[in-house]
């Protein structure tokens, strides 16, 4: 599926777009009231978002957006990935719609670009929620596709990838197989596929990726930490990790969920994380 054809079926009349260092960056900014920021995780997209996002805004201003490498947005100009260049490039992105302070909430990939947006710029965020979070890499416990596009003799693996090993990754990451549909496997390989974007994913995987968690203690603004009890990619341990090492944190951790619970469980992780957001 071509360009063309990807944007007139996955974006629809909340879809917009704005150039940032040369890339036409899709987003969705839906709702009114406070901000609330929401970072997609690896082979994923904005639209891992979509329940969360109908739930939320009619209470908060719900902003998301494809990252550099993934979705419509596709891959960056210059092929250049970190965690460093995606913390600028969000920031970048949040400056020129103006706005300045809001709440953040992350999936994994997302959850660790969230935390050291918190890092970078704490005064300008006023809760943080980590949704399955990553991070913590030192840990070796690194989901399998990473590890194929870290070993040089499997890497053209991802030149393309079939639907039916789409199909079997995305049935790792939920606990409920009844969530695995064809229109969510066609999502996620129509927008894996779009140009640029599995090469971005060797590119990030094969990133200087340094684990900055012992940075993590400096935090000081309240945190939820979501993890779902049946993860298989970022193990529940991890949540263990995190609310170690974040002073105002605490966990939610939910039952027979796997990687994503705001596609697996969207009512409930949705009210639990409004609850938390607005809480004194």
């Amino acid at each position: 599926m071509d360009l063309d054809q990807l944007i007139k079926k996955y974006t629809d009349e909340n879809s917009k777009f704005i150039t940032i260092d040369g890339l036409n960056v899709h987003y969705k900014d839906e709702g009114d009231g406070e901000v609330l920021l929401l970072l997609h995780g690896t082979f994923s997209s904005l639209h891992t978002f979509d329940d969360w996002a109908n739930l939320l805004k009619h209470n908060f201003r719900v902003i998301r957006l494809d990252l550099p490498g993934f979705g419509i947005t596709g891959p960056s100009t210059d092929n250049q990935y970190s965690i460093p260049i995606f913390v600028d490039f969000i920031y970048k992105f949040l400056d020129l719609i103006n706005v300045n302070t809001f709440y953040l909430a992350g999936n994994s990939l997302g959850g660790w670009l969230a935390w050291e947006l918190a890092l970078k710029a704490e005064n300008r965020i006023k809760k943080l929620v980590l949704l399955n979070s990553a991070g913590y890499i030192n840990d070796r416990n690194y989901p399998l596709p990473y590890v194929v596009a870290q070993t040089p003799v499997l890497r053209n693996v991802f030149n393309y990838i079939p639907k039916a090993v789409v199909r079997r990754f995305i049935r790792q990451v939920f606990n409920n197989q009844k969530v695995v549909t064809d229109q969510l496997v066609d999502r996620y390989f129509s927008l894996i596929h779009r140009e640029g974007n599995l090469d971005a994913f060797v590119r990030i995987a094969n990133s200087k990726l340094i684990q900055n968690t012992h940075s993590l203690i400096k935090l000081k603004i309240p945190v939820l930490i979501v993890w779902g009890n049946k993860d298989r990619w970022l193990s529940p341990k991890h949540a263990e990790y995190f609310n170690k090492d974040i002073p105002n944190s605490r966990v939610l951790m939910y039952d027979n969920v796997g990687h994503i619970p705001m596609e697996e469980i969207p009512e409930k992780s949705a009210l639990d994380v409004s609850k938390f957001l607005v809480e004194n």
